[in-house]
This record gives structure tokens, C-alpha cells and sequence, in this order.
């Protein structure tokens, strides 16, 4: 396939931007989208793209007929992650149905599960059963695609009051998570932006012939809550322990995302249901697509503290 042209939807999210910075220098020509409202906010991530080689920055609502109609005209490959910019559903179809008009040979989808498909009673996550409906309608129009399914960012974690992922530091230093997860079941983690990058151009290396239809659980290490705060203490030499307990809501959150934190609390702590469904299995084929993952240690040493100073916080110093 000599047309180097890749779209990628989304390029200021930290999928976006992870495959954005790795095609962009391996050659390829990327035409990124970013919508204006994201661009406002993540105004670094704007910045920068603009600055890279090949790459092609499109701006603009994915509501937009006009936009999704030419996004894809010319192109050979495209990545899509969308979130909740409004009808999931719609504008995860008219991507689709735009990119099969152009002729796209290549199209990866960031999917996740339904959870209420695989068993009785087990409740859909609003946020995820969006992707699981526009994959299944991929399928049903026959546009050539592989589905990556993401493992948990390593990125989530914050010292900040923000709900599920808060790795709170205590009076002497330490640290400690509390969530609904049992704390000796493994769950599936990923550092989204150093890998999803990698492991996204070695899927299109390969090519429709090798993923068409294929679902990849995208995560490189299968650690338990305990695991990932022995992890944590190790890199941050500081003690971290973890509690289970109920998700607590401290600052101002999206009704849809209220929504989506108390399915994870049914779903993954009352069912203690497997993360990627039934059929999934990590992190065998996220290996094989990439070797050189950042794991959790590394993360908590040489980036968490990076983040943590970005967003104002001075207890590393």
C-alpha cells in the first residue's frame, strides 16, 4: 500500500496524540482532527501537533456533514477514537460510513465491551456500550477493521480528588488508592501515551489481511490493585497501599460519566466481571505488536511525578 496517508480522529486524546507523534515520524502524512472545544482545551496537545512533520491538522465538529465527508477522501488508513462529543452512536457511524465511501483499507476502531451481551445481569457501561453498538455496525457493513480494545491508562492516576483513579498522598508522605476492585484480581494496564503509538502502526504494518475483524486487547501488564501499588512504592520509594472500597465523588463531574463510575462499581466490584469480556485475552498480542511498553514501576518513577507537577503539586520536591 504506497498511499501514506492516515487520518486519525481524536489526535488531542492521548491515543490520538500517541500515534500522531510515532506516524508522523516513521513518514507517514497524518490528517489530524481535532474538535475546536478540544483544541480550546488541550491547547498543548494542539500546539505541538501543529509542529510535527506530515501532519495535516483539521479542525472542527464531527456533527459537521461536510467535514466527516471529506475527512477520509484520499486516504488508505484512519484511526478513531471518539468520545462523548454527543451522539456517540451517530457520529460513530457517519465516520464509518464516510470512510467505506472513500475507499479506506484500513480502518482501526478504539472499541470496548458491552458487558450485558456476555452474561444476565451484568449492566452495560454507558461509555463503552456506544463503541460496542458502532463496532458491531462496522462489522455489519463490511469496511476491513481490527478493534482495539484499551487496557486501563497507567495515566489515570492522580493525587487530585478526582474520582476511582485517586492515588491519594496521607499526612506522612505515603500514598493509598481506594476502589471497588478486589485487590488480588488482575486488571489490565496500559500507558496509553508511550504505546498505543507503536502497537497502532504495527497493526497497520501488518495490515487488513493479518486484523481484518480482529478484536486486541491493548494492555501490557495484568497487575492487581495490590500489584499496582507494590508497583507505585517501588518507584516512587515511598509506601502505597490500596483499600477496597466504594468509588467517592469529591468535585463536579458530567452526569453521563456519574453514570458510567456506577456501573464500574457494579460491573468490576459488586460482579467482579473479567475487564475486556469473556474473549479477550492480554497482554499475549499486545506483546507481539510491541516490546517496548512502560510499565507501571517506570511510569510511577519517571512520569507520575511529571504530571503531578504539571497540574500544580509540589509533593515531589
Amino acid at each position: 500500500m504506497t498511499n501514506r496517508t492516515l487520518v486519525i480522529v481524536n489526535t488531542t486524546g492521548r491515543q490520538g496524540a500517541s500515534l500522531a507523534r510515532v506516524a508522523s515520524a516513521v513518514g507517514y502524512n497524518v490528517r489530524a482532527h481535532i474538535t475546536t472545544k478540544l483544541s480550546e482545551k488541550d491547547g498543548a496537545i494542539a500546539k505541538e501537533l501543529r509542529q510535527l512533520q506530515n501532519i495535516q491538522v483539521i479542525e472542527g465538529s464531527l456533527e459537521d456533514d461536510k467535514l466527516i465527508s471529506e475527512l477520509f477522501v484520499g486516504a488508505k488508513r484512519a484511526f478513531i477514537n471518539t468520545i462523548s462529543w454527543g451522539d456517540e452512536v451517530a457520529i460513530g457511524k457517519a465516520l464509518a460510513n464516510a470512510a467505506k465511501k472513500a475507499g479506506v483499507q484500513h480502518y482501526v476502531y478504539s472499541s470496548m465491551p458491552d458487558h450485558a451481551v456476555f452474561k444476565k445481569g451484568w449492566p452495560s457501561l454507558p461509555l463503552w456500550s456506544c463503541k460496542f453498538t458502532v463496532e458491531n455496525y462496522i462489522r455489519q457493513i463490511g469496511l476491513p477493521a481490527t478493534f482495539v480494545y484499551m487496557g486501563i491508562y497507567n495515566n489515570n492516576f492522580t493525587s487530585l480528588p478526582y474520582p476511582l483513579f485517586c492515588m491519594k498522598l496521607q499526612a506522612d508522605g505515603s500514598f493509598s488508592w481506594t476502589a471497588p476492585f478486589h485487590p488480588d484480581k488482575p486488571l489490565p494496564w496500559l500507558d496509553a501515551e508511550h504505546d498505543v503509538g507503536p502497537a497502532v502502526i504495527q497493526i497497520l504494518k501488518d495490515g487488513p489481511q493479518k486484523w481484518s475483524g480482529h478484536r486486541i486487547g491493548l494492555a501490557y501488564q495484568l497487575l492487581t490493585p495490590r500489584q499496582v501499588c507494590e508497583a507505585f512504592a517501588r518507584g516512587l520509594r515511598r509506601p502505597c497501599s490500596y483499600k477496597r472500597g466504594p468509588i467517592t465523588v469529591e468535585v463536579p463531574i458530567p452526569s453521563g460519566y456519574r453514570s458510567q463510575l456506577e456501573g464500574i462499581e457494579e460491573l468490576f466490584g459488586k460482579y467482579e466481571a473479567p475487564y475486556f469480556g469473556p474473549d479477550i485475552q492480554a497482554p499475549e498480542e499486545a506483546l507481539r505488536l510491541w516490546e517496548g511498553y512502560r510499565g507501571m514501576e517506570e511510569y510511577a518513577r519517571e512520569v507520575f511525578p511529571l504530571e503531578e507537577a504539571a497540574n500544580g503539586l509540589t509533593w515531589m520536591h
